[in-house]
């Protein structure tokens, strides 16, 4: 079986390591756990490993957060991987930093990344792990705190959750959804 793990992201020095790039974080995570490098193709950085007889395909997307889902639906599509196969790691402004929360499905909550792939897929249902990152911003702020580095003790729960997160898409590739979710959301 084939999987996708979409770390959602954008590209640059400028939002590297950003509560926004969080999906981007973990993926590199496990990629530096799996002692993979990724290449950069169409659309997205990529990289392939096994796991427990699944061939998992990692990208991280070089269109920008707000066209997400152009190269999800591309590798999608190149792959021949049906979008139940597909998990998007994304931050959410709801919960608190770290937390983390596995979905089949939901709305994008105003996340640019997920409104742009719903529009590509043209619904709302498919995988997505949701990082928190907290919403500890002034009112009007959301662009600078999204694009905003963690501070330091939010990056100590982000990095101390990441190998929850990582267990979380390797279960999903072997064990499935519903029992990912069943065991690990908090």
């Amino acid at each position: 079986m084939k999987y996708l793990i979409v770390g959602l992201g954008n590209i640059g020095p400028e939002y590297h390591e950003t509560r926004h790039n969080v999906g981007f974080m973990i993926l590199d995570k496990l990629a530096e756990k799996k002692e993979l490098t990724f290449k950069v193709d169409r659309l997205a950085s990529v990289a392939e490993f096994k796991h427990k007889g699944r061939s998992i395909t990692l990208i991280k997307p070089t269109t920008y957060m707000n066209l997400s889902g152009k190269a999800l639906n591309y590798w999608m599509s190149q792959l021949k991987i049906p979008i139940e196969n597909v998990l998007t790691i994304v931050d959410d402004l709801a919960l608190p930093v770290g937390k983390l929360r596995l979905k089949a499905q939901g709305s994008s909550a105003g996340h640019n990344g997920l409104k742009n792939i719903e529009e590509i897929l043209g619904n709302n249902v498919y995988p997505r792990l949701k990082v928190g990152i907290g919403s500890d911003f002034p009112k009007g702020r959301q662009v600078d705190y999204v694009l905003g580095k963690f501070l330091i003790d939010e990056r100590i729960e982000i990095d101390l959750k990441t190998e929850k997160a990582i267990d979380m898409i390797l279960s999903f590739c072997t064990q499935g959804i519903t029992p990912t979710m069943n065991f690990y959301n908090e």
